[in-house]
């Protein structure tokens, strides 16, 4: 077995577990075994949990942020509406895929977590910055007051899947139905986005 595919075993192993238990609540023992590794390649690779946790979020995001830009760059002469509803599709697609490990950081930083909000800080704000600046691109011209509130929405929209798990969870049993709920929300966040974009409704 590669260096590599151990390493992934591990990683998956510890993303499920710091899902179900959490970081605290999950051991070095508890990871092995449910990679079917020894111990000791745990130390080995990442010097303990806290290594391999902070390897397994680092790299998250840095494929995140990589896929953000290459979105960015390789639909740069859509309209900035399709521009937009692809970078949403990526950011769904990415997260889905990555389903336990994406609600163990966003479950820690909705706790404001120390531990990984320092290790996430400069991601989010790369994040922030590539969805925000193609938003407000989208919708601030009709909506010059209310572009932030809207902002914060999909962000909302966003994230949801994966803060509600009792109302999401037993939809996302396996790949099949990952892409069913992909469509489906999909359709959902480009309706919004269709009514910001051609419809002012009058707010009070």
């Amino acid at each position: 077995m590669s260096n590599n595919s151990t390493k992934e075993k591990m990683i998956h192993a510890a993303s499920l577990l710091f899902y179900q238990k959490g970081f605290d609540g999950t051991s070095v023992r508890d990871i092995a075994k449910h990679a079917s590794v020894n111990v000791s390649l745990i130390s080995y690779y990442f010097k303990g949990k806290q290594g391999l946790l902070e390897y397994a979020v680092t790299n998250y995001y840095e494929t995140y942020i990589k896929l953000m830009e290459e979105n960015l760059e390789r639909n740069a002469t859509l309209h900035l509406v399709d521009q937009l509803k692809k970078m949403v599709y990526t950011i769904v697609q990415y997260k889905l895929a990555h389903y336990q490990l994406t609600a163990f950081i966003e479950r820690e930083l909705s706790l404001d977590s120390t531990f990984v909000r320092e290790m996430t800080v400069t991601y989010l704000a790369k994040e922030n910055h590539l969805l925000k600046q193609l938003f407000y691109a989208v919708v601030q011209r009709k909506w010059k007051q209310q572009h932030t509130y809207f902002y914060i929405q999909l962000k909302g929209m966003l994230n949801a899947p994966f803060m509600l798990k009792d109302e999401w969870n037993y939809r996302l049993l396996d790949e099949t139905a990952h892409q069913h709920f992909l469509d489906e929300f999909m359709k959902t966040i480009e309706i919004w986005l269709d009514v910001l974009v051609e419809e002012k409704v009058p707010i009070n």
